[in-house]
């Protein structure tokens, strides 16, 4: 009668190589498939489409010119901040002066705008404001990204 001992090392000796065996059949047909010329062909044409969708995307969310809506987004931004300014509701107005910046094509040139035209108070106001608005948009971006990853 076969030892205890003999009997688990045969078991493990037809465990490893049958793991071998398998190892073996994947790196086979995934160096069959990757050398396919029409999975190669795949590949690039979905990352070509991933690439001109995402320059499409951002040249889309960065040209107010291209798009109206981001446009009249950002004159009803810079309203709606004056409005507040006047009334005398500096944080409401730095919230919408804030999402103007968001959305605007050219935020360096807007900066220098506000610093010559608001009171020094709101601009630092303003300037404190930036980082989260910054922060939150690009936590915004990476959860659109996400989602649309999951379509994929």
């Amino acid at each position: 009668m076969p030892c205890v001992r003999t009997v688990l090392c045969l078991l493990a000796a037809l465990a490893a190589g049958g793991a071998v065996a398998f190892l073996g059949y994947c790196v086979y047909f995934d160096r069959k498939r990757r050398g396919d010329p029409a999975f190669r062909r795949r590949l690039r044409d979905k990352r070509r489409a991933r690439h001109q969708k995402a320059e499409g995307r951002g040249a889309q969310l960065w040209d107010p010119a291209k798009n109206e809506k981001l446009q009249e987004l950002f004159l009803q931004e810079v309203q709606m901040g004056e409005l507040w300014l006047s009334r005398g509701d500096h944080r409401l107005g730095v919230e919408h002066l804030s999402n103007a910046l968001l959305v605007c094509g050219q935020p360096e040139e807007l900066l220098k705008v506000f610093k010559h035209t608001l009171p020094p108070k709101v601009f630092e106001m303003l300037l404190h404001k930036i980082p989260l608005i910054c922060q939150q948009f690009e936590t915004d971006m990476n959860e659109q990204e996400y989602l649309e990853d999951d379509r994929d």
